[in-house]
């Protein structure tokens, strides 16, 4: 028996007004990789057009270092050193990350299991330094790295955020809290001690709202900009973000190479894209568990 879809006037609204949501969304990304793919010297001619002019894919092996059949005319600009850029980018991320996961994870098993006086006290008065806007620790964590010599490091980039962020102790401490006591007793009567239950018994059963963590961990330390810029400017710890607004702010007059900025960025956001196109209804079912909206 075939099933009638039948469509209310509010339900056709409603997809309407979804879709003009998504279009919205998407309509940067379409312009970034229509600016990608077209001529430079067609780039403000074709700039109030949807569709491409000439196409070409040259922008994407000039930005890479590769030969291109592209030629600049008015803007002179050197290509960046994109799998520099990458590699830097991929050691920023897998440091920050891997960090933010063991050590929030501690601090979230603590606060969700272990008993100790004032325990719930600290903890809201560790969520309620997200309170505290970003900008404002940005000069003392700078003198701070300065003082010690981490300039242009790898150990200076990630030094602020490699311990643990209040998001990231809130979202593992919900889960930790959801997991049956049971099985910290029953360890308990075995003889293993704290570190022990949370290394082997908690830690693994919360396999998939880790893996969830570290993709949103990743996607926003891949996007980090502005501290990477004070602290990573050398080209050996330069990561994409900062490496693309270099190339962005080098050419001559001021003039940006757009077509190849637009290149650049295209490629830069594809690992993120990956990311959230195989992982992004594990994300969501793990942010509803947590009960965050």
């Amino acid at each position: 028996m075939v099933r009638k879809l039948r469509l209310t006037v509010p339900a056709a609204f409603g997809y309407l007004m979804l879709a003009g949501f998504v279009g919205v969304s998407l309509l940067p990304f379409w312009v970034a990789i229509k600016t990608a793919i077209t001529q430079p010297g067609d780039v403000f001619q074709t700039a109030s057009s949807i569709a491409p002019g000439e196409l070409t894919f040259g922008n994407f092996t000039r930005v890479l270092g590769l030969p291109s059949s592209v030629e600049l005319t008015s803007v002179r600009a050197s290509p960046i050193n994109f799998a520099l850029s990458l590699r830097n980018s991929l050691i920023y991320t897998a440091l920050t990350v891997a960090g933010q996961l063991f050590f929030s994870s501690l601090a979230a098993y603590a606060f969700a299991r272990l008993k100790f006086p004032g325990r719930n006290l600290m903890f809201y008065g560790f969520l309620a330094s997200t309170m505290i806007p970003a900008i404002v620790l940005f000069i003392p964590n700078f003198i701070l790295i300065k003082d010690l010599g981490l300039i242009n490091t790898f150990a200076g980039m990630v030094a602020p955020t490699v311990l643990m962020t209040p998001f990231a102790v809130f979202f593992m401490r919900q889960f930790f809290l959801s997991a049956p006591r049971e099985l910290d007793e029953a360890a308990k009567l075995e003889g293993a001690s704290a570190f022990q239950i949370f290394w082997r018994i908690a830690l693994p059963i919360q396999a998939g709202p880790m893996a969830t963590l570290a993709i949103l961990l990743s996607i926003n330390s891949w996007n980090e900009f502005f501290w990477p810029f004070l602290v990573g400017r050398g080209e050996d710890v330069r990561v994409m973000a900062v490496a693309l607004s270099d190339f962005m702010s080098q050419t001559s007059q001021r003039t940006p190479d757009w077509s190849g900025l637009m290149a650049a960025l295209t490629l830069s956001i594809l690992p993120v894209i990956a990311l959230l196109f195989v992982f992004g209804r594990q994300i969501v079912e793990s942010l509803q568990s947590s009960g965050m909206k």
